[in-house]
Parts: C-alpha cells; structure tokens; sequence
C-alpha cells in the first residue's frame, strides 16, 4: 500500500480574493501542508512564491494523534483561524495565526465542536464560535473578541432542547452567517449580519416538527431548499424583507433530491441526486440542466471554500475506475474541462478491471442497489473472495470512488462491492427513511439479500466472502452476524455501535439524546423492544460465529470503547466455533482512528492482512 502513495500530492488551487489556495501532500509526510500563492491569474501560478499557512507535519508529535479540522482565513486575509484537538474527541482548541508574522495570537478557545462551528465577521475583529457541553453535544454559540480575555465572551445563543444541536455556516457571498439548531428531523435557522457582528440574531423562520431547511444568500433575497411539502426538497425564494412569503424557484420533481445550493455570482449550481448518483444541476430560466459524465458509475461534488465571484466552478470527479479528477465548469456556458488528476503511483492499467451495479431483491420487493470493482480475469477460475461493505444510517452514502490503496487487493483477485443498503439516501430521501426507527431491520435483511444474491450469481462463496463495515456500519454487520453470521468467512466491525439499547437509555453518554429521532427512545415500550430485536449485544447466542477483527478508541465520544468490548467478551462465551475474535484498541485516538497518512495505512493493512488470512489468500 505505501508503494501506491504519490511522491507529490498537490491539490488544485482555489480562488479566494487575491489568492490561489491549495494543500499539497509531500511522500514521506504524514500531514498534509497547506499554502496560497499570489496572483492575478491561474497562468501567473507557478510563477509566483509559495506562502505557507499551516504545515500540519510541524504541529505534529510523533506517536501522538493530530486532528485539524476547519480553517477560516478573513476577508483581508491576514489571520488565520483553525481547529486542532490532540486526543480523538470532539472538543476542539481554536487557535488564530498572523498570517504577516507567522506567530499565533494569544486568542486560545477551548472545547469547540470539531465542524460547522466557527465563523470570522467580515470585519475580521470578531470570531462566532460554537461549544460542546458535557456529552460534548454543540450547543452554545459565542461571539470572541480578537484579543480581548476568553472570560468577556458574549453568549448569543443556546440551544436547550437536548436532541437538537448548534451549526453555522458563512453564505457563499459573504454577507451572511447562517446558524442552525438541527435534530434528525427538524431544522431551525438564525441569521447574523457578517457586517455588523454585534447585531441581533434573526429567526428566519421557526422550528416544526418534520420540516427541515437550509438558507443561502440569493442576492436580494433568500433561497430556501425545504423538504416542507416535497419530500425529496424544492428550492423556494423569499424577500429579505419579508421572510414570510415564499414563491417557488422552480417546480418539484420527485426524481430529483436535492441537498446543497452555491448561488454564485453568476449562475445558481444545485447538488442532489437522481438514478442513485451524485449529480450537479445549472439553474437556466427555471429548469435544472444537469451536467453530463462518460461513466454509468460515477462520484460528483463541488469543492469548498470558492469564490463567489468566480465564473469557473470547480468540480471534483471520480469512479471506482477513475482516479480523482478536477474540472473547470464554466457558468455562463455550461462547458466543463479537465485541470487535474490525481497521481497513482506504480503501475494501474484501468482497462484491467471492471466496474458494474448490481441489483439485489430485497424481502419486501424492493430492489438494492449495490457497486462492484474487481479484476476483469477475477471470475476466471469460479467464485472469487469477495469483501462486502456497507453502512445504512443517517441518511449518509456510500458511493463509489477511488482508492490506489485498494489496487494491491485488486491485484489478489479480490472482489470490492459496496450494498447501499436502506438508511443510506442513495435512492433519494424515503430510502433513508425506510431504513430508520421502526423499519431499522431492513439494513440489516437488504444487506443479507444482497450477499446470498452474490452467491447465487457466482461472485463468491460464503467461505470466500468477507463483511466490514464502520460505526453505525459496524452495527449492521454485528447484527448480520447473529441474524446470518453462515455466510460469512470473517467479519470485519469497526468502531462497532453494538449495545444500542443501553447507550440509547444513557442521556449522560455523548449523542444519545441526538440519536432518538434516529434509532428510537427505548424509554418508550415499543421502541425497547424493537431495538433489542436486533442490538447486536443482546442478541448473541450460543453458536457458530464468523472470524472477527474488531476495533475501537479510547477516546472514542461517538460510541464508547466499551460497547465492543463487552460484545466481544460475550461473543467469546457463548460461541461454539474455534474462530478467532481480535479486539484491537486504539490507546491513542477516537472514533476515527489513528492521525497521519502512514498510520491510517498500517490500521487499514493489519484489517486487510487479517481478512486476507482467514479467507486463505496468501500475503507475500
């Protein structure tokens, strides 16, 4: 795997004001480096000197973990303000850097929430930051200072509802700083005037159970995207003046979900999907054009941190054949062209391999998408191994992209698919509702389908097939693993969430009061008994089990170090097998791993050589 990492990563730069932004990742660095230059035009580029912002590998101690997360540069681009936690919780440390003097300022703000969570003032005097309370739940929004003591900071707004948490987010224009109260189902917005910090928040309109909106600056109005009538979202408009009247941007499609709108100077670009793809839309005289792609299997999205003034929209693109690749779209013509793609080291011939979906019946009729990658010559000699993946919560998907790290296994004859199974929003907003709550069970049985589907079709065998998934992922093959652990050689959860029903009824532990609207309150009778019906924990027997490979973090604030463990201690007194059960503990991060590119292999490796053993292939 270290023989695929490039000898140089550079990252296509982004326009913001009077310079080019862009991170680079040098081979034999763990951390990225980001940096700027100056310059009138992208040709003037590389002609100009590099000025670096942050070099991750400096802030670094080796051995320890290293998280920096959000970045805000203000509107005169003199200081820098970032997010940096060094021991794998959400409690982060805001610390702001002279970008003239390279020296940090004494402006240090503790527990902040890790994302969505600090804004500058277009003056740049004041920094909107929001933080964490015990459970490490964002709920306080505060307005700082810049050099005034930590103590005298404001408090604007608490959020007190305890399923509800705090965000914010600064329009693409500038002008304004959105904040959001959200739970899963319900959404709340405040505006702040980026030019006069010490106004009051306005409400543009509040919260009712089940409708959820975002807000962008549409000029000389609001674009609201709002699931209020139309489940699959529609883009209203209302004055500035009068947030009450709402009219339509355009009509409704069902087809169509609709998930981020970036109102740029000149052209209004909108995210979603449709056909169970990521797709990026042009607003044209009331009717969405969607760009096109040569692929059927395909990944979209817009990058970050653009200006608003640009007429080159930057759009990040791959498959799980094609490498991640940048394209220049051009607003006012819809023409897009090609400006990067990202190196792959050593030798990848993509005509050698295949991609594909799948569909797979699920019990209820209902079809499951899934996505394949493999070695066109894989199926040659019958079933191949097989590692299956999949995740089905929070509406979160799981599409298809690139990974050089995976070639190695593809080069083995292993065969990747990934199930986007319910939970997920793959197939739009009610695929994501019909895998929660009271219908959390059709995760785990879509999954089920899906692997029988693949043997039945000559993929593989229940001896050649592996299933890994991470998190709420983790959950699903811990439930598959007592509801149809036979058709699996080994099992791969990863920072598993598996004793639902005893974190659901702790409101002191980190995200549960969050996650009721999510999984179910088992204070309620019916919502106990459902959950239990598939916790993972709880339902474990006395039988033959998978070989498992089992990880967590300490320091894990997402699901705690001892929901595995306690699983895996009963897991290993009840089963009737000889196969092996690896509990492997992070002492050092969180939910998310190790820090640093080399470390995140060696934790990837260890998983891969385990399940490479037990599926008998060998390892040279």
């Amino acid at each position: 795997m270290v023989d695929r990492v490039p000898d140089s990563e550079v990252k296509v730069p982004v326009q913001h004001g009077p310079y080019f932004y862009y991170s680079r990742l040098d081979k034999d660095k763990q951390y990225p480096i980001y940096a700027r230059k100056h310059a009138a035009s992208r040709e003037l580029l590389p002609n100009s000197a590099e000025e670096v912002i942050l070099d991750l590998n400096e802030l670094a101690v080796d051995g320890e973990y290293l998280s920096v997360t959000m970045q805000r540069i203000t509107t005169d681009h003199n200081r820098l303000a970032y997010l940096e936690n060094r021991d794998g919780t959400d409690r982060y440390t805001i610390h702001v850097k002279d970008m003239k003097t390279g020296e940090l300022l004494p402006d240090r703000i503790p527990d902040v929430y890790l994302y969505g969570s600090m804004e500058w003032s277009r003056c740049g005097e004041y920094i909107f930051y929001i933080t964490v309370d015990e459970s490490q739940r964002p709920y306080q929004l505060w307005r700082h200072r810049l050099g005034s003591e930590i103590g005298s900071d404001q408090l604007i707004f608490e959020e007190k509802d305890i399923t509800f948490t705090l965000s914010m987010y600064k329009s693409l224009s500038g002008k304004f700083i959105f904040v959001h109260s959200r739970s899963k189902t319900t959404s709340e917005v405040r505006l702040i005037d980026a030019d006069s910090p010490l106004s009051p928040l306005q409400l543009i309109d509040e919260r009712r159970e089940g409708i959820e909106y975002d807000v962008e600056d549409g000029g000389d109005k609001l674009l609201i995207l709002t699931n209020e009538g139309a489940p699959n979202f529609q883009l209203l408009c209302c004055p500035l003046s009068d947030l009450q009247t709402r009219a339509k941007v355009m009509e409704y499609s069902e087809d169509r979900y609709l998930q981020a709108m970036y109102p740029f100077r000149d052209r209004l670009v909108i995210f979603g999907r449709e056909n169970g793809l990521t797709q990026i839309w042009l607003l044209r005289d009331d009717e969405l054009e969607r760009i096109e792609w040569d692929e059927p299997l395909y990944t979209v999205s817009i990058l970050s941190g653009q200006s608003y003034e640009t007429n080159e929209v930057l759009i990040q693109y791959d498959s799980l054949l094609t490498p991640k690749t940048t394209y220049g779209l051009n607003l006012l013509t819809g023409e897009k062209h090609r400006l990067q793609v990202a190196p792959v080291r050593g030798e990848y011939d993509r005509s050698r391999f295949r991609q594909e979906q799948l569909w797979a019946v699920a019990e209820d009729g209902v079809k499951v998408p899934m996505t394949a990658v493999y070695r066109k010559d894989a199926l040659e000699n019958g079933p191949a191994p097989l590692i299956l993946h999949g995740y089905g919560s929070y509406g979160a998907n799981s599409d298809p992209y690139f990974d050089p790290y995976r070639l190695p296994l593809l080069e083995k004859g292993i065969i990747f698919v990934t199930a986007q199974v319910r939970g997920g929003s793959e197939m739009g907003r009610a695929w994501y509702e019909d895998g929660k709550m009271g219908k959390k069970r059709n995760t785990f049985t879509d999954f089920i389908v899906a692997a029988k589907y693949l043997m039945e079709q000559g993929y593989t065998t229940s001896s050649k097939m592996a299933a890994r998934g991470g998190s709420a992922g983790g959950l699903l093959v811990g439930a598959v693993a007592n509801m149809a652990g036979e058709l699996f050689k080994v099992i791969v959860p990863a920072v598993p969430f598996v004793d639902v029903v005893t974190t659901m009824l702790d409101a002191t532990i980190p995200l549960t009061t969050l996650e009721w609207d999510e999984w179910g309150n088992p204070q309620n009778r019916e919502d106990y008994f459902y959950m239990k019906s598939y916790s993972p924990y709880d339902n474990v027997e006395a039988k033959d089990y998978p070989h498992m490979y089992v990880t967590t973090g300490l320091n894990d604030p997402r699901v705690a170090y001892w929901e595995p463990a306690k699983w895996v201690a009963r897991l290993r007194s009840l089963k009737t097998d000889n196969n092996i059960i690896v509990l492997k503990t992070n002492m050092g991060a969180g939910h998310f791993g190790a820090s640093g590119r080399f470390n995140h292999l060696k934790e990837a490796a260890a998983c891969y050589a385990f399940i490479l053993d037990k599926l008998g292939i060998g390892i040279k």
